[in-house]
């Protein structure tokens, strides 16, 4: 799954929440739009095991702050 979390204020570098999410899914990517002002996640999560984990590392969001974009899965690669 793919979310957007909009940046409002501080928040930990993409790598810290990367780190984070490795127990959930050791493939998840992080990083920010080319504005800087979305920081985006591409993991095999839920949105509340997204919302948990930036909880746990000192960035507490609300789950509406967390969109899931529908999903780009062609299915070609089988998964």
């Amino acid at each position: 799954m793919e979310f957007h979390i909009a940046l409002t204020g501080a928040s930990p570098a993409p790598g810290v929440v990367q780190d984070a999410l490795f127990d959930i899914d050791p493939t998840a990517v992080v990083d920010l739009d080319m504005s800087g002002l979305v920081l985006r996640v591409s993991a095999s999560a839920t949105a509340a095991d997204l919302v948990e984990v930036l909880r746990q590392v000192g960035w507490p969001v609300a789950p509406e702050q967390v969109v899931q974009l529908p999903s780009i899965c062609c299915g070609g690669c089988g998964g």
